[in-house]
């Protein structure tokens, strides 16, 4: 079968029509139904149905008139949420006769999976609902008589929207226009449509029976739609626990009709995701992670799982935004790096904790699991080395997925005068600081943006980028350096949905202080400086953990330029509105 190499094959027979199933992974363990969505097969889920398959029994079926299923006679008729309902016990039971399954749709996948997720006859057989890019017609209908009913500015234009992003579905209720559009020039198009406008991957999907599939799968819409919309049923609630999966990109449907589900649905975990609507081809690896998390977490009802937002002051948008994402942090073996690495790992994201301390990273990912992460990883590398950062982000897209957020954190400290600072310092300043955020920028940034469904990059400046110190020429200059770098990727990146955010910390209380090098002394002097700096951070005692919520913050509102602690905000209001007044504090002599 194309797409799922291994898979186990059998047949259903169900209301005069065959059902194609494919299965994979142990069945012993929990079973995991998986249903596509228009106009997809089965294979719409290789992806991630082999990455649920290390730790589930994954089973994939083509709806009726799809794939390598049969189609009803007569069409008309034959694709009622009742009827489909029936296909789906009828899976249920040959898969999983014991023992109740754990639903995950999307687009119609999702849209038929609301049915049998609120209809009294499927209670006991769904142990949970995962959902993504398509709400119950039920719960749209009532949206929609709710806006009717009490019209406001606001709600007038959340109906407007919707109905411009839904003007596929007038198309698909006309007679032959979908079936003719199909089989014909739409549907020798559609894989390049997909890949130009929803940038997904070219490879074995969509299969050669897209065309009948399309065509077959008008009648979803005509059946369905206007029957449901117009009188909505008023007992669709729930009976299962629901994981809500929002595209934040997705052209063909609002995030404003999911906001009265919480009535709907009494156990509901929502989750936030950058990306366009054909989600299991784009980002496979980031619903794997959600959905073995929710199957795991409801498994076993008695234990619950982890509260990502109760940790360490971290606010509760920020698990609905980051959780199961993959966030790469370099310098992550202590510090700012490790308190960010946290940070992340309590809104539940993977983390891929970068150092060239390897056994620190190992330390960072192997706490950072206890902390909430799903999954998390000690990875050791010089970030200046441009071949050894190229080999680690072919290892990390190749293991564990394209970074959703990267963060350049890496970074070594250099004290002294101009003259002081030979050519050597300079170098290694400049190969770390600077060209480390080059390359991550590059490598990983790059995979981002090939990728095409959006991101974020931080890169950790200084308030030094724009605190000129006669002390600290090498240092600020390769801050300063990153700052730019950082404005300059904002602008080119912002079209493809890719962040760029610099963070400006003070003075924060780290070890960095413990490894800078001050320049034109000997090694005693060396030591008796660092020691006398590291007090002097210490009792200045501005916490990692502050500047990481900063990062968070930095991240969910895009924003640009970040100071952080109050001097960094001081010295940047001053070179903006009193740069006079900072060039003369920097002309003072620090004391030695």
């Amino acid at each position: 079968m194309a797409g799922l190499k291994g898979a186990r094959e059998r047949w259903v027979r169900t209301g005069g029509i065959e059902l194609c199933v494919a299965e994979l992974g142990d069945e012993s363990r929990p079973t995991v139904l998986l249903v596509h969505g228009y106009p997809d097969s089965k294979e719409v889920w290789s992806e991630v149905a082999h990455r649920l398959a290390e730790r589930f029994h994954v089973v994939l079926y083509d709806v009726r008139g799809h794939g390598r299923s049969t189609a009803p006679t007569p069409l008309r008729g034959g694709f009622t949420l009742e009827k489909l309902t029936d296909d789906f016990l009828a899976v249920a039971d040959a898969v999983s006769p014991g023992r109740p399954v754990h639903l995950v749709g999307h687009d119609w996948g999702s849209v038929q999976s609301w049915e049998f997720v609120t209809v009294p006859r499927t209670e006991g057989r769904i142990a949970s609902f995962t959902s993504m890019s398509g709400p119950s017609l039920d719960h749209f209908g009532h949206w929609i008589k709710q806006r009717v009913a009490r019209p406001t500015p606001r709600r007038i234009g959340q109906l407007l929207g919707q109905g411009v992003k839904s003007w596929y579905v007038y198309l698909l209720h006309t007679p032959l226009l979908p079936e003719l559009a199909w089989r014909g020039p739409l549907g020798r198009r559609w894989p390049k449509i997909l890949q130009r406008v929803e940038k997904v991957p070219a490879g074995d999907y969509p299969t050669a029976s897209l065309p009948g599939d399309a065509a077959h799968g008008a009648w979803l819409y005509r059946d369905n739609v206007r029957a449901r919309l117009s009188r909505p049923r008023a007992d669709a609630y729930a009976h299962a626990p629901v994981q809500l999966i929002t595209p934040t990109g997705d052209v063909f449907l609002s995030e404003r009709l999911y906001d009265d589900l919480g009535a709907w649905v009494p156990d509901l975990t929502r989750r936030s995701l950058p990306a366009k609507h054909w989600v299991p081809r784009t980002r496979p690896d980031q619903l794997a992670a959600w959905i073995g998390e929710f199957v795991g977490a409801n498994e076993d009802r008695s234990t619950k799982a982890p509260k990502t937002t109760a940790k360490s002051g971290v606010r509760p948008e920020y698990a609905e935004r980051f959780g199961g994402q993959l966030v790469l942090v370099t310098g992550a073996a202590s510090g700012i790096g490790r308190a960010t690495a946290f940070a992340f790992a309590e809104a539940g994201a993977r983390i891929v904790a970068v150092d060239r301390d390897g056994e620190g990273a190992a330390r960072t990912a192997e706490m950072s699991r206890l902390i909430g992460a799903p999954a998390a990883w000690g990875e050791t590398v010089d970030v200046s080395d441009e071949q050894a950062m190229e080999k680690l982000a072919a290892k990390v897209a190749s293991d564990y997925g394209t970074v959703d957020v990267l963060v350049n954190n890496a970074g070594i400290g250099l004290s002294g005068s101009f003259f002081a600072t030979t050519s050597e310092e300079w170098k290694k300043v400049l190969d770390v600081n600077l060209w480390g955020v080059i390359h991550g920028c590059r490598i990983f940034g790059g995979q981002m943006a090939e990728r095409g469904q959006g991101g974020h990059i931080v890169n950790t400046a200084s308030a030094a980028a724009f605190q000129p110190s006669r002390a600290l020429p090498a240092y600020s200059t390769s801050k300063a350096a990153v700052l730019m770098l950082s404005e300059c990727l904002r602008a080119e990146l912002a079209g493809q949905g890719i962040g760029v955010s610099a963070i400006c910390p003070g003075i924060v209380n780290t070890a960095i202080t413990a490894t800078a090098r001050f320049a034109g002394v000997g090694e005693e002097e060396q030591k008796r400086r660092q020691q006398k700096a590291s007090r002097l951070y210490g009792l200045r005692n501005y916490p990692p953990e502050k500047v990481a919520d900063a990062i968070l913050r930095a991240v969910v509102r895009n924003e640009a330029v970040v100071p952080v602690t109050p001097e960094a905000r001081g010295a940047h209001f001053m070179s903006r509105f009193a740069p006079r007044a900072l060039r003369a504090i920097a002309r003072l002599e620090p004391p030695a």
